[in-house]
């Protein structure tokens, strides 16, 4: 007993220790040469052209986090789909399937429910109606008109 909670508290101190050393070699061994175009903000390797803060719409994230969801759906339903055939031997196949019913169903209620809110729309007739009914700012420089179209 005692030997196994040893070991246990042996990987958490080496767990903690090692990325915390080379946290600390990599800060006392890196250069320091602060400058005003390091401090500036990163854009590809391009000069940035505004400020870095501005309004964005989250959905592109949205969709992607539910496509998350279901991609880790797939990766939980077909280790059971593999041994379905053992658990059937066993006895334990109406179980089995009755949990993997019950997982798809609940996954499947928050496709509803994505798909209900509108969140898997790329482009809303709403916010389609309120960026044509608000002008636009004139510019003359046509990546800023790009910039406040994309927006």
């Amino acid at each position: 007993m005692q030997f196994e909670l040893a070991s246990i508290f042996f990987f958490v101190a080496v767990g903690l220790t090692v990325p915390l050393a080379m946290l600390g070699i990599g800060w006392i061994v890196r250069p320091r040469v602060p400058n005003a175009q390091k401090l500036t903000v990163y854009e590809c390797g391009e000069s940035p052209v505004q400020a870095a803060w501005f309004n964005f719409t989250p959905r592109f994230y949205i969709v992607a986090l539910v496509f998350l969801v279901f991609d880790v759906e797939v990766a939980f339903t077909y280790p059971v789909a593999v041994v379905f055939r053992r658990w059937v031997a066993r006895g334990a196949g109406g179980f089995a399937f009755v949990e993997l019913l019950v997982f798809v169903a609940i996954l499947a209620l928050g496709l509803a429910y994505v798909w209900r809110r509108g969140d898997l729309d790329w482009v809303r007739a709403v916010g389609q109606a309120r960026a044509a009914a608000e002008p636009r700012p004139a510019t003359d420089d046509p990546l800023e008109q790009e910039i406040s179209l994309s927006i």
